[in-house]
């Protein structure tokens, strides 16, 4: 197999890696990534294969030999139906969906808008903002606290745990950040482990107490499953709103995007189109289970796979000018929240607040501009604004 030799902290690359995506997925749907030490796959057909086939999971095949250092890290994982596969993550998945229900986001609408017109109404009328900081980080945030049950005045908190966690997964990961993710895993962990406690003596209409109250078949969540659900129903959610919505913004100003794609009757279609042409989460590993033949590649029992989200999302087998920001396209689906049995949790509510947070910013703001060049952070594989600054 043919090696593709790209450096995923390159600055060229973490600012546009699409081209790089183009010319790959132009040699073969599938190269081998030195970088990552794992089979790179670029095209729609594989990647949406790969998501949805069994014989492909997220569980190791053994188990993690953690390093001391990262033993706090590695037992939040060993709960996470992330990184589960079936019976376990069938029975974590059932009874986390019993709690955090569609109506229950749904419900979340209004909350979600007076959320949003009240950092609108922080925003200064007459000097340049930071976007990120101002309206992108504060809104999932603040609703996973106020879902969960979790005091607001937690949420800068929470925000510094879950930024050390997640910066493990990053490409740029070493000692210094490892030891900060388990600093943050220990933290975060003793935090949650006393309020479940205390949610259990006094129950109260929160996530927190309808995930110790699920119950399915007799099997309910044990405190360190309850405990690694809630960071990582923060960690996933915070991370990809944060960026879906300054990479959203960014787009739409830079192609000066008629407004009128984010009337009520269109806003479902732009959002999916803000979520392909430009998402948050750019690889998402998979482990091969069993030998495998897709086309002409074989995968062996054992290979990791880097399913190249953000390549498939731009694949012009599935859209006509993939490399094009179209709000207007037919909706297709795309793989920015995964598919199969690992399929998003919090993706409806992600969504939902994109849905409402990105016009509430247009409505108040008919003439927002972009006041300095955007810059991507070096998050790969995550990609994100550094910060985005705007004036009214």
């Amino acid at each position: 197999m043919q090696n593709w030799l790209q450096i995923p902290t390159d600055p060229a690359f973490v600012q546009n890696p699409y081209p790089a995506y183009d010319a790959a997925r132009a040699i073969a749907p599938a190269l081998h990534w030195p970088a990552y030490g794992m089979t790179a796959v670029f095209s729609n057909a594989m990647t949406s294969a790969i998501l949805r086939d069994r014989r492909f999971g997220r569980e190791p095949i053994k188990p993690v030999d953690a390093p001391a250092h990262l033993l706090p890290f590695y037992a939040i994982e060993a709960h996470s139906m992330l990184e589960l596969e079936p019976p376990r993550h069938k029975r974590l998945r059932g009874l986390v969906l019993r709690a955090f229900t569609s109506r229950r986001i749904k419900e979340l609408g209004p909350e979600i808008a007076a959320l949003c017109d009240d950092l609108l109404d922080q925003i200064p009328q007459d000097a340049p903002f930071d976007l990120i900081t101002s309206y992108a980080t504060p809104i999932p945030v603040i609703i996973i606290c106020r879902l969960l049950g979790v005091p607001e005045s937690m949420a800068d908190q929470l925000l510094s745990w879950s930024n050390d966690m997640v910066a493990m997964y990053q490409a740029r990961r070493d000692l210094l950040i490892e030891e900060r993710a388990a600093r943050a895993a220990a933290e975060f962990s003793g935090f949650l482990r006393g309020y479940v406690a205390d949610k259990r003596k006094a129950p109260a209409d929160d996530l927190i107490t309808k995930l110790i109250e699920a119950e399915e078949d007799g099997e309910t969540l044990s405190t360190d499953e309850l405990i690694t659900t809630c960071i990582l129903l923060l960690n996933a959610g915070h991370e990809a709103t944060v960026h879906t919505i300054g990479n959203g913004v960014k787009t739409l100003l830079e192609q000066q995007t008629p407004r009128a794609c984010l009337a009520p009757d269109h806003i479902d279609a732009a959002v999916e189109e803000i979520l392909r042409f430009d998402p948050p989460l750019h690889v998402f590993t998979r482990i091969c289970y069993e030998e495998v033949q897709m086309g002409h590649q074989t995968f062996q029992r054992g290979d990791e796979i880097a399913l190249m989200l953000a390549a498939a999302n731009r694949d012009e087998g599935v859209w006509e000018d993939a490399n094009t920001f179209n709000p207007g396209r037919p909706v297709q689906t795309n793989t920015s929240f995964g598919g199969g049995i690992h399929f998003c949790v919090g993706a409806p509510l992600a969504r939902l607040e994109l849905q409402i947070a990105i016009p509430k910013l247009f409505e108040r703001f008919a003439n927002l501009r972009i006041t300095e060049p955007p810059k991507y952070a070096n998050l790969y594989h995550f990609h994100g604004l550094e910060r985005l600054m705007l004036q009214t």
